[in-house]
């Protein structure tokens, strides 16, 4: 990673363990899916609206754990409540410029 800040969501699942969203970075060439991490299984995709539905916000004190991880492997990060829908349309656009470039 580099000194960019990125976005991050913490979340709780009712088994008490924390995901990390970041609703900026897409994870297929559509953009429906954000980068996800979790301490067990690390990076992978998500449905951001399923996971939001499916957990509660996550205190500091709880996801401090997951959060000193991304910090350790180089993230920077910006932790925000919910991600708007200009959010949502930079995920998307990133995704269409993947697309398009060219192979």
């Amino acid at each position: 990673m580099d000194n960019e800040t990125t976005l991050v969501i913490f979340r709780r699942w009712c088994d008490g363990d924390i995901i990390a969203l970041f609703p900026e970075i897409p994870t297929d060439l559509n953009g429906w899916y954000c980068e996800a991490y979790e301490h067990v299984g690390q990076h992978g995709g998500a449905d951001y609206h399923g996971v939001i539905q499916a957990s509660r916000p996550a205190t500091d004190e709880e996801a401090t754990s997951l959060a000193q991880e991304l910090t350790r492997i180089g993230y920077s990060l910006q932790p925000i409540k919910r991600a708007s829908q200009a959010v949502h349309e930079r995920r998307r656009a990133t995704a269409r410029a993947f697309r398009a470039a060219p192979v």
